[in-house]
């Protein structure tokens, strides 16, 4: 063990140099034109983060300061997390709050526009992108303070517990349109403040914030902890650390290695919008195999919603034995001042490699480039070689990611079990652009692909997308994680055995609408969770749940029996979450099918006003009550919000339980994995650059190189 801590311990310190001199993205902020001068300024930007029952609920209050004699509008834009969905804007209409409703894009910005041109206070929230939200408030008076509130909704994100929360604020800088006409101005004038609440169902033994190691975290019981940070950057002041609980001595000693660390660590200053905000909690370890219920259903409803989350605990075994590696890199004009990091990244990878491996390499911008025109058996003089070619390239041009998947899959020996692994920062914008012809090329080969999504501006739903088709895993990494985390997470998945064709049956009681439809792949550590609708009874009623997948070709089952509740009204967000899972697959149907989204159109834009949702075709608008009635609009989100809040409300006044469902008859004989390290309580490393994701392969590639080709063979 104490190896290992030293290799982790250089990795890390590796990684800072390689780091230290990277620039900053583009960030959360106010938008104005590029060369005007416009006088408003974010006064206050505060966040509160709950995350309980298995979801996590977002607030952001944001204050906004018009200095100048004039009315100004402000246009402020923001990335949401992936998986997350706006839920409320709101804005202060003669200091009273007016929540908005949710209509047809078009029609909302007709409102707002509208409104505007009347002089009235009004306000719009629109997805501009797959990873970009903006917001418009008109008007902010002269001398005057506006507020606004916006609130998103996300699942949980736990995997082989460890549990990730990212505050997104990095922007990207991968719209190019856009960067040429705006200019974002990040800071903040006044308070900066993030407070996240966690009451875990499950007890945790650590929580840790990687670029904040002067955050105040601190602990009520092993199921409850707390992490503040509160920043008036007026003040010049110290910030000192509370005191945190201890690591326990039987975890790994690498734990130990980062404490040191960790106190010849600057802490980061957040005076502006342009870092992620990243936190890791750790559950304690030998927690069992366990399926989660929550669910809402009102009294006298027919209809009952649910989110069924599915932790194995199921004995996955190590498997054995060498492959062939073709790694697709991104070599574009917005990889400029990270280029050399992956450059230096890859070629320690390199030198990583077995005996029996073989590797190519594939340059990808306007232009595809292999490095490597066969295959390289991976010895010292191939390495030394191969790195002086890839030591001369230079990042330059667009992205034409299709030609350089393309090229790596056309090599790919078939007598031999090989893996993809693509590494990008952008979106594709050269070349075949639509999904569905990603898509099609994915599922046209046998090989797996894994894919490093680094920053917020990645196209993510084409990646996810097309590593779930090739039954491969995707890993989101943000320049404010940490080195640890994202390490254990990438090589827990792929050291052991995967649960392939995972398909959840549930009998005894009627169900439908389940999201996601289709049978998935499971990697060590992951979690499954699945949406639907229920029927019952006013007694509520027994269900038999049926596990089925295989491993290494043979069939597995895995039964348990628990009760739906007739009555069950604590956890109203559920109804969101469900509706935004059911418009992200019926987006991602459209685009596995090759049809048109605007055939799912209406089925998106009816779900997404029912449940109060921005979306491609939706948005949120912000009038007065007298406006809203004017325009024949009901007050379904404002209502909805009301019931979710007071729910929200009552939760924090009781104790924190769990949600297991199947401890009288349990699913799975063995505990849940539990990756070894990810966080200790306090602080952490410094900030992260996503390309050191690459710096991670070497132990990555250790591990998968002895993967059986009979078993995967099987597995597929």
């Amino acid at each position: 063990m104490k190896t290992l801590a030293k290799q982790w311990k250089s990795l890390i310190a590796v990684s800072a140099v390689l780091l230290a001199s990277l620039n900053p993205a583009n960030a959360s902020g106010l938008l104005s034109a590029k060369g005007s001068s416009t006088n408003l300024q974010i006064q206050d930007h505060k966040v509160s983060v709950v995350i309980e029952d298995g979801y996590a609920i977002t607030t952001v209050e944001n204050s906004f300061f018009n200095p100048s004699s004039t009315d100004l509008e402000a246009v402020y834009e923001f990335p949401v997390p992936e998986n997350g969905t706006v839920a409320e804007f709101t804005i202060w209409i003669d200091d009273k709050p007016m929540i908005g409703e949710v209509v047809e894009k078009q029609r909302a910005k007709q409102l707002y526009d509208q409104e505007q041109a009347a002089g009235r206070d009004a306000g719009l929230t629109e997805k501009k992108s797959f990873y970009r939200f903006e917001s418009r408030v008109s008007p902010v008076r002269a001398k005057q303070v506006t507020k606004t509130r916006l609130v998103y909704m996300q699942a949980a994100d736990v995997e082989g517990g460890i549990g990730r929360y990212v505050y997104p604020m990095e922007e990207g800088d991968t719209d190019r349109d856009k960067n040429e006409f705006w200019q974002t101005d990040d800071t903040v004038h006044g308070q900066f403040s993030f407070d996240m609440n966690l009451r875990s169902g499950f007890p945790v033994d650590a929580l840790r914030a990687p670029a904040h190691p002067h955050a105040t975290i601190r602990n009520t019981n092993e199921n409850e902890w707390t992490m503040s940070i509160n920043k008036n950057v007026n003040e010049i002041a110290a910030a000192i650390p509370a005191k945190q609980t201890e690591v326990p001595d039987d975890r790994s000693s690498v734990f130990a290695d980062l404490e040191k660390q960790n106190e010849n660590t600057n802490s980061s200053v957040t005076d502006s919008l342009n870092n992620d905000l990243v936190v890791y909690w750790r559950l304690k370890p030998n927690l069992p195999g366990a399926i989660e219920l929550v669910t809402h259903r009102e009294s006298g409803k027919r209809r009952g919603t649910f989110m069924l989350t599915v932790t194995p605990g199921i004995d996955l075994q190590p498997i054995s034995e060498g492959r062939d590696w073709v790694f697709v890199l991104d070599r574009s004009g917005s990889m400029r001042g990270k280029y050399q990091t992956l450059m230096d990244a890859t070629a320690q990878t390199l030198k990583k490699l077995g005996n029996n491996d073989r590797f190519k390499i594939i340059l990808f911008s306007n232009r595809v480039e292999s490095l490597t025109p066969d295959w390289i058996s991976a010895n010292e003089i191939s390495i030394d070689e191969v790195s002086k070619a890839l030591y001369g390239s230079q990042p330059d041009g667009g992205t034409d990611m299709y030609a350089g998947l393309a090229a790596a899959i056309k090599g790919l020996d078939q007598d031999r079990t090989s893996s993809i692994v693509l590494i990008t920062d952008g979106v594709a914008n050269l070349g075949k652009t639509e999904k569905k012809d990603f898509l099609n090329l994915m599922s046209k080969v046998d090989v797996r692909l894994f894919t490093g999504i680094m920053g917020n501006g990645s196209n993510r739903p084409l990646l996810n997308s097309m590593t779930k088709v090739s039954g491969g895993f995707t890993t989101s990494v943000s320049n404010s994680d940490d080195i640890m985390g994202v390490l254990i997470s990438a090589t827990e998945k792929v050291k052991y055995e995967a649960l392939h064709n995972v398909q959840l049956k549930i009998s005894g009681l009627k169900t439908n609408n389940h999201v996601p439809e289709q049978a998935t792949t499971l990697y060590r550590g992951e979690q499954m969770v699945l949406f639907g609708h229920y029927y019952g009874d006013d007694h509520g009623k027994e269900a038999e749940v049926v596990l089925r997948a295989k491993i290494s070709g043979e069939d597995k089952e895995y039964r348990t029996r628990f009760v739906f509740p007739a009555e069950s009204t604590s956890n109203p967000e559920i109804e969101r979450l469900w509706a935004f899972a059911k418009i992200e697959s019926l987006q991602d149907k459209a685009d596995y099918l090759g049809i048109s989204s605007d055939d799912f159109k209406s089925a998106i834009i009816n779900t997404a006003t029912e449940y109060g949702l921005v979306t491609d075709y939706t948005s949120m608008v912000v009038m007065s009550d007298a406006q809203f009635e004017a325009n024949g609009i009901d007050r379904t989100n404002r209502d909805r919000r009301a019931v979710e809040s007071a729910a929200a409300a009552q939760r924090q006044t009781q104790a924190v339980s769990s949600n297991r469902v199947d401890q009288n008859q349990p699913a799975f004989n063995n505990s849940r994995p539990s990756y070894s390290g990810g966080g200790s309580s306090g602080g952490g490393s410094g900030a992260m650059n996503p390309f050191s994701f690459l710096m991670f392969l070497p132990l990555l590639l250790a591990w998968m190189r002895s993967r059986s080709s009979k078993l995967t063979a099987n597995n597929k």
